[in-house]
């Protein structure tokens, strides 16, 4: 059973999306609607990566109490 590009909260798809293409565009990843194909593995990775590491860091100020 693949759990490929699915949330675990489908309310937040949205709010996901537009956060994967803030952080592109921060790392200055050219990302666009639609077709990615012409973008390397090292590229895409780097914006999942990138996007990671910023959701962890926002847990950690939340459990912090900052």
């Amino acid at each position: 059973m693949s759990r490929r590009n699915r949330s675990e909260v489908p309310e937040a798809q949205e709010a996901l999306n537009r956060f994967k293409y803030e952080v592109a565009n921060e790392i200055g990843v050219p990302l666009k609607n639609g077709y990615n194909g012409d973008l390397t593995s090292k590229q895409n990775g780097s914006v999942g990566g990138y996007m990671v590491k910023k959701m962890i860091q926002e847990q950690e100020k939340r459990m912090s109490g900052q």
